[in-house]
């Protein structure tokens, strides 16, 4: 059993950054791929990216690449998200979660074993 809680989210101006942090529970977090997920208002939750058991891998989707960076320490069983040049458009729910031995690039939901609560983001104009 894992347990995710995100943290680290709040009211930015475009152009700003955050870093979001996820702390998870549990012994055996090193063999979990991470991933990040986001949700807006009225649409459906989206990949954002995913980072690898050992941290060696990352993977992007298309809008956030340039911008947005997963890390992870294992020792602190944490992985992060550090968004920079926030926009609008980045406005949304951020959920991070936990793919049992994935590799981090899989963007299914379903692929996915536990999930945090969320973290609101919200980029000003």
């Amino acid at each position: 059993q894992v347990q995710l809680v995100e943290s680290g989210g709040g009211l930015v101006q475009a152009g700003g950054s955050l870093r979001l942090s996820c702390a998870a529970s549990g012994r055996t977090f090193s063999i979990y791929a991470m991933g990040w997920f986001r949700q807006a208002p009225g649409k459906e939750r989206e990949f954002v990216g995913g980072i690898s058991w050992s941290g060696g891998s990352t993977y992007y989707t298309d809008s956030v690449k340039g911008r947005f960076t997963i890390s992870r320490d294992n020792a602190k069983n944490t992985v992060y998200l550090q968004m920079n040049s926030l926009q609008p458009e980045d406005t949304a729910v951020y959920y991070c979660a936990a793919n049992y031995m994935g590799g981090g690039y899989d963007s299914r939901e379903y692929a996915y074993d536990y999930w945090g609560q969320g973290t609101q983001v919200t980029v000003s104009s």
